[in-house]
């Protein structure tokens, strides 16, 4: 008889990668890293447990965008407050808090949920090259 197998949290453990964003296709590269959150690179992925590693993204600022997408793609934000609605094109919110692009446009792509805000917490974003994990020891990949 065949038997459904189930991983346990403790089954593997979880490592540290580090992905240099400069001149890559945000779009790309977020898949790339949700998957990654999520564990399906790993052969133990299992999609109600959380099995995902640690991702650190440096250089955050050299994201890059097709098309007129710099000056069209628009953030919204809003305050809760009656006409607290701030709306920003790409260009300026990359100038202003380039980490915040990457973080949202990864966090679309992540289970809506408990199990996608615990993936979300093992995102770390940095605008240039330091980050504060180097005592991690991240491995780095290359897309």
């Amino acid at each position: 008889m065949n038997k459904t197998f189930i991983p346990s949290l403790s089954f593997g453990k979880k490592k540290w990668y580090i992905i240099d964003a400069n001149d890559k296709n945000l779009g790309r590269i977020s898949t790339q890293i949700a998957n990654i959150l999520k564990g399906k690179n790993k052969i133990d992925y299992y999609p109600a447990m959380d099995n995902g590693d640690y991702l650190i993204i440096i250089n955050a600022e050299k994201i890059v965008v097709t098309g007129k997408k710099s000056e069209q793609k628009l953030y919204y934000r809003h305050s809760g407050r009656p006409g607290g609605m701030k709306i920003e094109n790409f260009k300026s919110l990359q100038s202003r808090i380039p980490e915040r692009i990457l973080e949202k446009s990864i966090r679309g792509m992540l289970p809506k949920g408990i199990l996608g805000r615990k993936m979300y917490k093992r995102l770390k974003v940095f605008k240039g090259t330091e980050h504060l994990h180097s005592a991690q020891t991240p491995e780095l990949i290359n897309f």
